[in-house]
């Protein structure tokens, strides 16, 4: 198990996280025609605002309490109901998410409080969820508010004791952690799909932020992403599929809820976490694995062969949020590399199974000090670690949120065996780029010289 070094520090230096109202928007805009509505100053929406566009090169509907200096010290509780009022009229949203930030948490916002006010008030909104959330931004990161809005929804939307498990007998919930692209979205449901099942997303970026034109010149709400309607049927499914560990809690309350079993996977990078995920897809619907499966699986293995002259030994340095970090670091110690500094930027249960010799707790000073100490070969972070790169001399691979310098990122595939193989390739070709290691036995086998010969023999035979 990994020691976990807390923070030594009293204020964070480069920092490395995103917040949870940022996370807890991320997960409402995976719902169709929801509305994020920040309880807080206008500058908090705008922050989170400008990551989003940067990052997904999308227009983002969100809103905000437009909480100012009067509102701050005199209270800020008919910002909230008339925000919702004004938002249920004008944009008729089919969910409204309400997460408090930082400066409503340090006032001492009552939110679900509020809600309760706006429904005594405005009863003709009642078909309309509005789903509170506690988000204070100065704790937790983008992961845990991510998921602390996945549970939210679950206890606001999806009724309780229906008594009508596995009514939809194709039907699986799907509960999608925060380190999943929309890349990775996308590919899930085809796996799941490929052995005649039918998944239901909570929540699913890969329909509302997957980048994609439509007809609409401008759009107040989400398009795409889950339906409310699908949502409150997740009580029929047969059986939920649980990925990543933050996801827990909300498993743990849609459990308690609906009664439908679950089947529940830390990572889906690396050929066991892949194998264990297709394997469990297989008992559920009762269908073989497809052929096409097989053959991905095969080319994964293949990969791994080829890559693991350049990966072994590498010295890899990763920050991330927790479920990203442990995925990482899980697929990159299995094909021989060591992780020689692990940074998240807040705790979890998983980060104790991350294999490496310790986690810190903290910010980029910490990952640039850790790898000053143990060195490295690579690292892997968000965009934020551009600068840290720079100065360290090391390639950068981007992996998370935000990725505002890379076109395309927030659409990688990086799970199951397609994108694991891609995976590999990419953290082989950026370690053969910078000097790591040469691809000698490939060039040997076209090499006239009696050793190289014999090298390449030797390379042939462990193929």
């Amino acid at each position: 198990m990994a020691e976990i070094v807390k923070r030594s520090k009293a204020l964070a230096v480069n920092p490395l996280k995103v917040s949870q109202p940022v996370g807890a928007s991320l997960a409402f805009l995976g719902i169709h025609r929801a509305i994020p509505m920040m309880h807080g100053s206008q500058g908090c929406t705008a922050f989170a605002k400008v990551f989003f566009v940067r990052h997904f090169r999308e227009p983002i509907p969100l809103q905000t309490t437009a909480m100012d200096q009067g509102s701050t010290v005199m209270g800020a509780d008919e910002n909230v109901i008339v925000g919702l009022k004004t938002v249920a009229e004008k944009s008729k949203p089919a969910l409204i998410g309400l997460p408090t930030t930082g400066l409503s948490e340090t006032e001492g916002t009552d939110i679900h409080r509020l809600v309760k006010e706006f429904r005594a008030q405005h009863p003709e909104y009642d078909d309309i969820p509005v789903v509170p959330v506690n988000t204070p931004d100065f704790t937790g990161c983008l992961e845990s508010g991510y998921a602390l809005a996945i549970k939210a929804v679950v206890e606001f939307v999806v009724p309780a004791n229906t008594g009508k498990v596995g009514r939809r007998k194709k039907q699986v919930n799907v509960l999608a952690g925060s380190h999943l692209t929309p890349g990775d979205l996308e590919h899930i449901q085809e796996l799941i799909e490929a052995f005649g099942l039918r998944p239901v997303l909570l929540p699913d970026i890969s329909g509302s932020l997957d980048g994609h034109l439509t007809d609409m010149q401008f759009s107040p709400v989400t398009v795409g992403g889950t339906p409310v309607s699908e949502i409150a049927a997740m009580g029929e499914s047969i059986a939920t599929l649980v990925l990543g560990r933050a996801s827990h809690p909300a498993a743990d309350a849609l459990k308690e809820r609906t009664g439908v079993p679950d089947f529940r996977f830390d990572s889906l990078m690396g050929l066991e976490n892949v194998d264990a995920f297709i394997a469990t897809l297989a008992e559920i619907s009762g269908q073989p694995v497809p052929e096409k499966l097989e053959r991905q699986r095969a080319q994964l293995q293949d990969a791994m062969v080829d890559t693991h002259f350049m990966l072994g030994f590498a010295r890899i340095a990763i920050a991330a949020d927790p479920d990203l970090l442990f995925g990482l670091a899980n697929l990159v110690a299995g094909m021989g590399c060591e992780v020689t500094a692990a940074v998240a930027p807040a705790k979890s249960p998983v980060l104790a199974s991350v294999p490496t010799a310790e986690v810190k707790l903290g910010d980029l000073q910490d990952l640039e000090k850790a790898i000053a100490e143990h060195g490295a070969d690579l690292i892997l972070c968000n965009s934020h670690a551009v600068d840290t790169a720079k100065r360290l001399g090391l390639p950068l691979i981007r992996a998370g949120f935000p990725q505002y310098d890379l076109i395309g990122g927030y659409q990688k595939l990086w799970v199951g065996y397609r994108g694991t193989r891609q995976t590999l390739f990419d953290l082989a070709n950026t370690l053969v780029q910078h000097g790591h290691h040469e691809i000698e036995p490939y060039r040997s086998l076209y090499s006239d010289r009696p050793e190289d010969r014999h090298a390449a023999s030797e390379t042939r035979s462990f193929h």
